[in-house]
């Protein structure tokens, strides 16, 4: 179990809110629950010692992220559990603009949060995405800008400041599980996940928009999915920093997840989940006691194989 922190320190979890695209739907329903169930897990959590909790939750918006720190400030089960220091618990939700698919808005929120807490920060959860419909050129590039190469620099330039003994989690999904590749592709992916090569990564990434700018996506060895791949390479990266960030001994566990199929507006009411069930993986894998795991694809509270 990890090693309890001392009661100067302050937990600080950064959760990044707020990209989605798909007919234009704010994902309230598929957000509110995560942020939710920690700060309703952080008291009974072995990582809280008695210290403040402080959540920034980021949008692109900044009107959105005020509706979304409002809705939860007023949340019933929050109330109910006095979960928040307005009601007398530990956990304070506050706001920060961020738009992780524009460099200079990552750089201002690190520049931030080094100026606001220099002693570090504790846990990062990266649960931005979009997903859009149809498959060209123009698809592939918006979606990899965010759901790969922005959180790939967003978690290059935060994990930095994560204290010993902190966590990472970014939220992939099971859709980039690489059963839909060529043996050959799918051995790259792996060949540069286990070597911790996230410039291997980078260059799959790139050799899929190349193939899909030329139309031979198939040929080459890849599906025809903008969302799936930028997926497989969140993965694979957040499955190579892991192996990177081993090598520093400093106890920092990075992990990759996918909540299941919730019933959100993405899923358009299909889930099988409801979205509190689908918080309990990211929240396990930023709370509670994994048995030092990092590395690892995890579904429905398991590690799975990717």
């Amino acid at each position: 179990m990890q090693a309890r922190r001392s009661k100067a320190d302050l937990l600080c979890f950064f959760f990044f809110l707020g990209h989605w695209r798909q007919q234009g739907n704010w994902p309230c329903n598929r957000y509110y629950p995560q942020v939710r169930n920690l700060a309703l897990q952080y008291p009974k959590s072995p990582l809280n010692n008695g210290s403040p909790f402080l959540i920034y939750l980021t949008a692109r918006s900044a009107e959105r992220g005020a509706e979304a720190v409002n809705t939860l400030s007023n949340d019933p089960q929050l109330k109910q559990a006095r979960a928040l220091a307005q009601d007398g618990g530990p956990t304070t939700i506050k706001f920060y603009e961020l738009d992780i698919s524009q460099t200079s808005s990552i750089q201002g929120f690190r520049d931030f949060l080094q100026k606001q807490h220099p002693e570090g920060i504790d846990i990062a959860i990266n649960n931005a995405g979009i997903a859009m419909q149809g498959f060209d050129s123009h698809v592939v590039q918006t979606t990899l800008q965010t759901n790969y190469y922005g959180t790939l620099e967003a978690t290059q330039d935060l994990l930095p400041l994560i204290r010993q003994g902190g966590r990472l989690v970014n939220v992939s999904s099971m859709s980039g599980k690489l059963n839909k590749y060529s043996d050959e592709v799918r051995k790259a992916f792996l060949a540069a996940a286990d070597s911790g090569d996230v410039d291997a990564c980078t260059a799959l990434m790139e050799r899929f928009k190349t193939a899909a700018a030329e139309g031979r996506e198939k040929e080459d060895g890849w599906p025809s999915a903008a969302y799936a791949t930028s997926k497989a390479g969140e993965t694979a990266f957040t499955k190579a920093v892991a192996v990177q960030e081993a090598k520093r001994s400093r106890g920092v566990l990075v992990n990759a997840c996918c909540p299941g199929y919730v019933n959100t507006d993405m899923t358009r009411g299909g889930g099988t989940k409801t979205p509190d069930e689908g918080a309990q993986t990211p929240v396990m894998l930023a709370l509670q006691d994994i048995g030092g795991r990092t590395g690892g694809f995890w579904q429905s509270e398991k590690e799975i194989e990717w």
